[in-house]
């Protein structure tokens, strides 16, 4: 697939993303009616995941640039949910989302390494 394709994807999820992030509670997707802390880590940590893994594909498996926004996101997108009255900005949660980003931008740096090279 064409690393243009994998940008867009990329930044549609970062959209989301934030949108997700930093909207109020009652706005907020939700995976289910009753999130417990297991069901809100899958969400952060699999968002990021996803994120971490188009943005590697999408620079060609590079590591440095897509770690730097992965890890640039999840610490802005935290921060930011200061100026929200319904949301509360925590470290874990930036370490979710920091993990979630480089497990996906590892999971990419495996999918390149067996993907079969075009001359």
């Amino acid at each position: 697939m064409s690393r243009r394709l994998f940008t867009i994807a990329a930044l549609g999820c970062l959209a989301f993303i934030a949108y997700a992030t930093l909207s109020s509670l009652a706005e907020r997707p939700v995976l289910s009616l009753h999130e417990t802390a297991a069901v809100v880590f899958v969400e952060r940590f699999g968002a990021f995941a996803l994120l971490g893994c188009l943005v590697c594909l999408s620079e060609g498996g590079r590591i440095t640039r897509p770690c730097a926004i992965v890890l640039g996101v999840a610490i802005l997108l935290e921060m930011l949910q200061v100026f929200r009255v319904d949301r509360d900005p925590g470290l874990f949660d930036v370490v979710e989302k920091a993990a979630g980003g480089i497990t996906g931008i590892l999971i990419a740096r495996g999918i390149l390494a067996f993907a079969p090279r075009h001359v």
